[in-house]
């Protein structure tokens, strides 16, 4: 034992940072450099702060092994004798704030026969939601994981193939978005605990559904944050070890910023993202706000984390390559998602602030004159390094459903976003996710016109889905179809777009969408942004037949007062329109969307 103190052998045959249980108890390991002692107390040695003391590995790292540890043993760091810290590593606390305790996470958990993969990107259609709003349980202060699984079968059901998880790591109080994580490795102890979390995966799985997860990486904290001056080092009023402490520390949410260029501070962020992948099964990574993790005060380049984003993805397509990170940059930079070998950040995909804004101006504007078809073209058109598939497309998110902008609704008819208008035009942008080339995503609630900006203690009101069943249904056809669920509408999920028709006098939009082309792929789409009807309608068709009217979201079984209008099977004839070689004639509602195919 004298020389484990004195760091001359490693103290531990259990590699691993943080709790690592195993069969004879429990190896406690940490990155202190600047401590002078460390010891771990907990629930298994009556909280003694010195009974037992973790040796030196040297390079900064302590370590020691605990016979008798079990899963759910509670503890904490006691580092120079008198300060009591979280584990950086800690995978379960028993609540929030500086005087919880560190639980020893139980690793065994039975997944039974998932063999689960992410779906192709052209497959994906992501469902955003937070947990703590997304069903809450009667009388609970919040919702929860478990009260989350209630609503899997009905998640299956409207036919979405990938939830977006609103990042659950540990965070300070009862309410929160998420974005101010005090311990990443950890579960927020009001939402569940590690088991909860797997068993959540494990039951999206069985409904055929991927789990994404929001990551923060580009600030921790900063409230209730145990890394802050961790073993006690720091530098020009900064944060110590896990942090800069120069400008680049500063972030738009606290001088929090990780220090990048800090391999062991680099580690513990790779860690964290593999950790995700590998022992929970997720399914992919959403990165919050990359900008500021490339990017410091005034824009200045901080090369440190472009390079810590590159390696982090190389690692995961080295290991798991079916499995998605996706980008929020908003931006609009390529190199984003370009390769990491083209000297790229190497992300799948991101989030698209050229499709979301256009599209939302468009239908929030209150005249039609207003509309610019050229915009909507273009948002439709737009994509990375010649991918579609490199961006999600939305019209909501958490972003752009609070901070002053409320939902789609409600933006267009202020106080009274169950109106006519309101019903019309937010489907019409939400048509548009869907036929347009990109990964789609909506945000909770939206497919049955949620009308209350997004709060973090305010849950949805699923009263709603009842008053709205029919907008409902249309989300779920939209995402049949987008799907190609009934082997009519495969151009839906191509590669290929061809904007063939754009009236911007009479605000009326045409496009032509593809994979392979011909019977069951080709698809034709019309929008009418305008309030006018157009039961006579000329476009071009790249073949001719029969087209049939596969979604008219004028059907008034979407809600009673649309008109179903017209929206009629046509046929294509041999004749130039738009660049085609065929046309025909279809009919279209105000504020209204065809899709058509053979």
């Amino acid at each position: 034992m004298d020389k484990l103190k004195a760091g001359t052998i490693t103290p531990s045959q259990h590699p691993g940072m943080g709790a690592v249980l195993h069969d004879d108890g429990c190896t406690f390991r940490v990155w202190a450099p600047f401590a002078r002692s460390v010891a771990v107390a907990g629930s298994f040695n009556a909280w003694s702060a010195t009974e037992k003391p973790l040796a030196s590995e040297g390079n900064g790292y302590w370590s020691t092994d605990v016979p008798g540890v079990k899963a759910r043993d509670q503890y904490k760091l006691v580092l120079n004798g008198n300060t009591w810290k979280k584990d950086p590593y800690a995978k379960d606390v028993t609540g929030t704030g500086s005087q919880d305790n560190c639980i020893v996470a139980d690793p065994s958990f039975d997944w039974g026969r998932d063999t689960f993969r992410t779906p192709a990107w052209n497959d994906l259609v992501i469902y955003e939601l937070h947990l703590g709003t997304f069903n809450d349980e009667a009388g609970a202060p919040a919702g929860n994981l478990r009260t989350a699984m209630d609503r899997l079968d009905y998640l299956r059901d409207l036919g979405i193939s990938a939830i977006e998880l609103m990042p659950p790591e540990e965070y300070p109080g009862i309410h929160s978005w998420g974005y101010n994580p005090s311990c990443i490795f950890a579960i927020e102890s009001d939402l569940g605990n590690p088991l909860d979390l797997k068993e959540f995966i494990r039951q999206a799985h069985q409904r055929g559904i991927a789990v994404i997860l929001d990551v923060v990486y580009n600030h921790f904290g900063p409230a209730d944050l145990d890394l802050w001056r961790f073993d006690g080092w720091e530098e020009n009023g900064g944060g110590g070890i896990y942090f800069y402490n120069d400008w680049r520390r500063n972030t738009p949410w606290g001088d929090t910023r990780p220090d990048y260029g800090r391999v062991e501070v680099r580690q513990f962020i790779r860690d964290n993202a593999l950790m995700w992948l590998q022992e929970y099964s997720i399914d992919g990574l959403r990165f919050d706000s990359t900008v500021n993790i490339q990017k410091g005060p005034g824009f200045a380049d901080i090369p440190d984390g472009w390079s810590l984003l590159q390696w982090i993805n190389n690692e995961i397509d080295a290991r798991l390559p079916w499995k998605a990170t996706i980008a929020e940059d908003l931006q609009k930079n390529q190199w984003i998602t370009k390769t990491t070998d083209a000297g790229g950040a190497g992300f799948d995909m991101q989030w698209d602030a050229g499709f979301v804004h256009p599209v939302r101006a468009a239908v929030i504007a209150a005249a039609d004159e207003s509309r610019d078809m050229y915009s909507i073209r273009d948002a439709i058109c737009g994509r990375y390094n010649d991918d579609a598939y490199e961006r999600v497309i939305y019209t909501e998110s958490h972003d752009e459903v609070a901070n002053g902008r409320a939902r789609v609704p409600e933006e267009i008819s202020p106080g009274a976003a169950d109106n006519w208008f309101a019903r019309k035009r937010s489907t019409l942008g939400a048509a548009l996710v869907f036929t347009s080339p990109g990964v789609p995503m909506i945000f909770q609630g939206q497919e049955f016109l949620e009308d209350q900006f997004f709060r973090d203690d305010i849950p949805l009101d699923w009263d709603r889905q009842n008053r709205f069943g029919g907008i409902s249904n249309m989300y779920r056809d939209l995402i049949r179809l987008r799907r190609n669920c009934g082997n009519n509408t495969r151009g839906l999920s191509g590669q290929y777009v061809n904007v063939h028709h754009l009236n911007n006098a009479d605000k009326v939009i045409a496009f032509h969408r593809w994979s392979e082309g011909g019977q069951g792929d080709d698809v034709i789409v019309v929008a009418n942004f305008s309030i006018r009807s157009f039961p006579d309608y000329t476009v071009g068709f790249p073949r001719e037949g029969t087209w049939w009217v596969r979604f008219n979201s004028d059907y008034s079984g979407y809600s009673g007062d649309f008109g179903n209008f017209n929206g009629y099977d046509t046929r294509a004839e041999s004749g130039w329109c738009d660049g085609m070689g065929f046309k025909g004639n279809v009919g279209v509602g105000p504020y209204s969307v065809l899709i058509l195919s053979q």
